[in-house]
């Protein structure tokens, strides 16, 4: 007998065995992705909080009562996006309906940066043009107006697929 218990060896450390450190992986993996995420939590801006609700709701009611506005005046828009410029063909039930000047908002949805806001003069009858920064691959989004901002129209594009769009507010 004394023979056997002498044969047997003395068991490795905890840390020479494998089943220690499969369990710990786990809870170490969710304490380095909390970690990572507080860093992007606190790194980044979340923009989408709003301190006056009832502001922000006043203000989307205007924009509508804009866009509505635009349908009443039978506005219509015809875009043709180049490289280095864009070609805008307004029309209106009443040619006096078009005005002489036209903000053109040009925004990328989510990369803010790129954003471009331009005046544009009428060029002839509703036909404006103006030279724009080249716009890269991916989705656009294009806001029309008068300078009194009383009517708006709004348009979106994947570029460079879609070079030519049309914003009409009746359809």
């Amino acid at each position: 007998m004394s023979t056997a218990a002498s044969d047997k060896s003395p068991p490795p450390p905890w840390y020479r065995q494998g089943w220690p450190w499969f369990l710990i992986t786990f809870p170490a993996i969710a304490v380095i992705a909390g970690i990572a995420t507080f860093v992007i939590a606190v790194k980044t801006f979340d923009g989408m909080v709003v301190d006056d609700y009832y502001k922000e709701g006043r203000a989307i009611v205007q924009t509508m009562g804009r866009a509505e506005h635009a349908r009443d005046l039978g506005l219509k828009a015809d875009l043709r996006i180049r490289s280095q410029e864009i070609r805008i063909e307004l029309g209106a039930t009443n040619a006096v309906d078009v005005p002489e000047r036209i903000r053109l908002t040009i925004s990328h949805p989510t990369r803010g940066g790129l954003d471009q806001e331009l005046v544009l003069t009428r060029k002839g009858e509703g036909l404006y043009e103006s030279a724009i920064a080249p716009l890269g691959t991916g989705r656009w989004l294009f806001l029309i107006e008068d300078e009194s901002r009383s009517w708006r129209m709004n348009g979106a594009a994947f570029l460079p697929a879609e070079m030519e769009i049309t914003i009409d507010p009746n359809a």
